[in-house]
């Protein structure tokens, strides 16, 4: 029986194979599974949907020309990006090439006759500072435009690359500061011309009002001296109350030469011919004789002594030489150099805005006189200049051969004040009368 059943089941997969075979394709898949032994005997055959393979390459398709024209877009935002950072460097170049130029000389000002080479920075520093604002404006506008691009690619779907945004804004934002530091450099250099154009002014203005005012002293001769300058300072008692002093004072110096006739037989020491006083500093500039001791020089109470004879009662022509520059110095008497040395207030630059004393030494700024430092004798053509004369100015002075005024304090009798019941102006001798040798 077994052996029945088990044939019939062979013929009757023999004729489905025969009918399988013999049918047409009919674009049709099928899927077989197994069943159990004890389920039902037929084999079901599961439909597999028909695959649409056009309908998805078209749709590929359309993914893809949206895909080049995405990358289309983002190429073209970057290459006008990139021409934004390269026109942007460029001027930055240009800033920082035009800064150096004028940091070191090599542009100087804007001239004439020199090409401007930025295009957005005017040859006049007066219209620069506005003409720049109007630059960086500008910059921030364009970027402004770049940042609105960027929203406009981000909303179409092309993403605008951050590291690029970051470099533009990184960029800008050192082209900025080199506009801001030019801007400043500028005005420091517009504030340097001011202050040198003022300079100028008010030195200008000193030497036309020194001029008028030699020309007024020789319109009105003297008074009654023969010239503004053939007067003398006759000082004869040693008190604390006799003094002349000069109007004027003294700028800043580096330098100075002192010239002056003296004449004195005062004993012990002639006393202080000459005293220069600032505040927080009396003894800025002293010339002191006193006791036993020779003539000393102080500059900023730092003392050096000077080989100098002068207490014979007649009169002699003395000049003192100093300069900052290691506190050098010399000494000249009638013409001849007797003396030099150096160390003395060596890089101290002799402070304005002082007193200037003659004959007496101060111990606050034009006041607090010792008797015991007066000078008695006589005084005439104290002049000072700011710079170290040449020792054949001196020696002609000296010999009577030429007078030279000083450019700082020059003796006139419009400039010298006289303090104290026996101080005087005279007529001073002729200069052959007060040559030594003569």
């Amino acid at each position: 029986m077994f052996y029945l059943l088990f044939g019939l089941l062979c013929f009757c997969a023999m004729e489905r194979v025969k009918l399988t075979r013999g049918q047409e394709d009919d674009g049709k898949r099928y899927i077989c599974r197994a069943v159990a032994m004890s389920g039902d005997a037929s084999c079901p055959v599961t439909l597999l949907p028909d695959l649409s393979v056009g309908g998805q390459e078209e749709e590929l398709r359309n993914t893809v020309m949206q895909l080049r024209e995405t990358i289309s877009q983002q190429k073209e935002t970057i290459s006008k990006q990139l021409g934004t950072i390269n026109e942007l460097t460029t001027k930055l170049s240009l800033c920082a090439s035009a800064t150096n130029e004028m940091k070191y000389g090599r542009g100087g000002s804007w001239g004439k006759d020199k090409q401007n080479t930025m295009g957005d920075v005017p040859r006049d520093p007066n219209d620069s500072i506005e003409n720049l604002g109007k630059t960086m404006q500008g910059l921030k506008d364009r970027l402004e435009n770049l940042e609105q691009q960027q929203m406009r690619a981000n909303i179409s779907g092309a993403s605008f690359p951050s590291e690029l945004r970051d470099l533009l804004q990184r960029r800008l934002g050192e082209l900025e500061k080199q506009l801001l530091k030019k801007v400043s450099s500028l005005e420091q250099e517009k504030s340097m011309l001011s202050n040198a154009t003022a300079a100028y002014r008010l030195k200008t203005e000193s030497a036309l009002n020194a001029l008028v005012e030699r020309i007024s002293e020789l319109e009105k001769g003297g008074g009654d001296f023969k010239s503004p300058e053939q007067f003398k300072l006759c000082l004869p008692q040693r008190t604390n109350y006799l003094y002349g002093r000069f109007t004027k004072s003294l700028p800043e110096m580096y330098a100075f030469t002192i010239c002056m006739w003296i004449r004195s037989s005062s004993s012990p020491g002639i006393g202080t011919p000459f005293s220069y006083g600032v505040p927080g500093q009396a003894n800025e500039i002293v010339l002191i004789e006193w006791g036993n001791n020779p003539i000393e020089l102080l500059i900023n109470d730092k003392v050096a002594q000077l080989p100098l004879e002068v207490r014979d009662g007649k009169w002699h022509h003395i000049c003192i030489c100093w300069s900052t520059r290691d506190g050098q110095w010399e000494a000249y008497q009638d013409g001849e150099r007797l003396g030099a040395g150096d160390n003395l207030a060596a890089w101290h630059p002799i402070k304005p805005g002082g007193v200037i004393i003659l004959g007496q030494e101060q111990d606050v700024v034009g006041g607090r006189f010792d008797a015991g430092q007066a000078f008695v004798g006589e005084l005439s053509q104290v002049n000072i200049w700011d710079r170290i004369l040449k020792p054949t100015e001196i020696q002609s002075m000296a010999n009577c051969s030429s007078y030279i005024p000083g450019n700082v304090i020059s003796w006139l009798a419009s400039n010298v004040e006289i303090f104290g019941r026996g101080a005087a102006k005279r007529p001073l001798e002729i200069c052959r009368e007060r040559v030594p040798n003569a």
